[in-house]
């Protein structure tokens, strides 16, 4: 058995309990991962320096004890560039970003691996300008930085918006509204959704799921294959 080292880098806190085992289970066995995260040391006070102000692009991620934090992208980037180099001295052959928001390239001489470009280019794939798709997005703040983004893409697009991180209801609700919006498929565009909220949209809306963390394992998976 041929053994990859793989280093997986969340702009939150490692270890992603939540997050990496998931992913893991699709690599399989043959993958050692190890983690690191551009607020791990830092307390919840720390972190409010990160908060992002007006004009900032707006994150979601999640600290070590599972709860959520806003963070403007501006501070987080040469943090990534840290985790990059520690994961890369620890031996890591492939490195895994573990998020699906757009980041200027960072500086490695490894294989980079962005959520954000799969994921998208993903969808233009599947769209031919006929369809109407559905895009979850974990914060309302996004939904117009997503609109700007996507509506470009063929075909007509619904966001909304409900946290990884947060209640239920508000996870349910989200659901509901895109339900009614009717799309062909819906996009989980966030790498804190799990397969079991994907399963629950699922549910509510009937409609066909893509999930990015799996879609991500996938590909990740057939790279090191």
């Amino acid at each position: 058995m041929i053994l990859r080292r793989m280093g997986m880098i969340t702009i939150g806190q490692s270890p992603r309990t939540d997050l990496v085992p998931e992913i893991q289970e699709i690599l399989g066995p043959e993958v050692e991962v190890m983690e690191a995260g551009a607020l791990d040391g830092l307390s919840h006070e720390e972190v409010k320096r990160f908060y992002p102000r007006k004009g900032d692009i707006v994150l979601c991620t999640r600290m070590a004890d599972g709860t959520e934090v806003v963070v403007g992208r501006r501070h987080i980037i040469p943090r990534v560039q840290h985790c990059v180099n520690v994961l890369t001295e620890r031996g890591a052959e492939v490195l895994l970003f573990l998020c699906t928001g757009r980041f200027p390239e960072f500086s490695t001489e490894k294989l980079f691996i962005e959520p954000q470009k799969i994921v998208d280019h993903m969808m233009a794939a599947l769209l031919s300008g006929k369809e109407r798709v559905g895009i979850l997005v974990p914060l309302a703040s996004q939904t117009e930085q997503a609109r700007k983004k996507y509506g470009r893409l063929k075909g007509e697009v619904v966001i909304r918006a409900a946290s990884p991180y947060g209640r239920p209801e508000e996870f349910r609700t989200a659901g509901e509204e895109l339900k009614a919006a009717n799309p062909s498929l819906i996009v989980m565009h966030c790498m804190g959704y799990s397969e079991a909220m994907r399963r629950a949209l699922r549910e509510i809306t009937g409609k066909p799921i893509v999930l990015a963390r799996s879609l991500v394992a996938r590909v990740v998976k057939e790279l090191l294959s």
